[in-house]
C-alpha cells in the first residue's frame, strides 16, 4: 500500500515540488517500506519519537524534517542531525536553534512559520510580525541557522476558498520576503504548505513542499517505536 500510494503521489506532484512523508505515530518498519519505494524525506513532530527513529534507522539514508511545534528546551536533541526545521514560530526559538547549531558545528536550515489561519490556537508569526523581524536584521548575525523559506498551515475548514486565500497570503509573503530580504540568497527557496487534505490547492498556490502522512501510511496507529 505504501509503495503504491507513493508512486501515485509522485505522478501527481508537479516537477520541483518536494514530498515530506509525515511518519509520526507510524513505526520504523513503515519508514523502511517507504524508503524501499524511493522516498527519502520524512517528517516528525515529536522530539522523543524522532530520537527513537533516528537511532533505529541510523544506517538508512533518511532526511529528517521536524514539522511540529518545537520547544526550546528540546532543540539540542535534534539539531545534530535534522535537515530542516519547518515550524520556527518565534525569534526566541530561532535564537536557540542558532545557539545549539553552533555548539554542534552545524548550520541548520529553518522555515519561518507564518500564521495566516483563522484559528488562534495555531502557532507562528503573523505576517506583520514576520516582516518586522526580517526588517530588524537580527537573523543576519546567526551563523548557525539558514532561513530557507516559509511554512504555513491553512485554516481547518471545508471552505476551499478560505483555504486558497490562506495559501495565497503565505505565497504573497514568501515572494515579498524573497524580493526584499533574500534577493541574493538562492537558499531561500522553500514554501512548505499543504497536507493530505489540501495539498492540491497548496500546489496551485505555489507550494514547493507538501507534508503528507495519512494518504501514504494510512490512519495513525500511534506507535512510537
Amino acid at each position: 500500500m505504501i509503495a503504491t500510494e507513493l508512486q501515485r503521489l509522485y505522478s501527481e506532484l508537479p516537477q520541483g515540488v518536494k514530498l515530506v512523508a509525515v511518519s509520526k505515530y507510524h513505526p520504523a518498519s513503515a519508514i523502511l517500506e517507504a524508503l524501499a519505494a524511493g522516498q527519502k524525506i520524512f517528517g516528525e513532530s515529536h522530539v522523543q519519537e524522532l530520537q527513537q527513529k533516528h537511532t533505529s534507522l541510523a544506517e538508512e539514508p533518511v532526511e529528517w524534517h521536524f514539522i511540529g511545534h518545537l520547544q526550546t528546551n528540546k532543540v539540542k536533541y535534534i539539531v545534530p542531525y535534522v535537515s530542516l526545521i519547518h515550524a520556527v514560530d518565534s525569534q526566541h526559538l530561532l535564537s536557540e536553534i542558532n545557539k545549539q547549531a553552533l555548539r554542534a558545528g552545524r548550520t541548520v536550515r529553518c522555515l519561518l512559520q507564518l500564521h495566516v489561519a483563522a484559528e488562534t490556537t495555531k502557532f507562528g508569526f503573523t505576517p506583520d510580525e514576520a516582516a518586522a523581524y526580517l526588517q530588524s536584521g537580527e537573523w543576519r548575525n546567526m551563523e548557525g541557522v539558514e532561513i530557507a523559506g516559509i511554512m504555513t498551515i491553512a485554516t481547518n475548514t471545508d471552505d476551499t476558498r478560505h483555504i486558497r486565500a490562506d495559501f495565497r497570503q503565505a505565497h504573497d509573503f514568501f515572494v515579498m520576503a524573497k524580493r526584499e530580504f533574500f534577493a541574493n540568497a538562492p537558499t531561500f527557496a522553500e514554501l512548505s504548505m499543504g497536507m493530505s487534505d489540501d495539498w492540491p490547492i497548496a500546489v496551485e498556490e505555489g507550494s514547493t513542499m507538501v507534508r503528507i502522512g495519512t494518504r501514504i501510511f494510512g490512519e495513525r496507529d500511534y506507535c512510537k517505536t
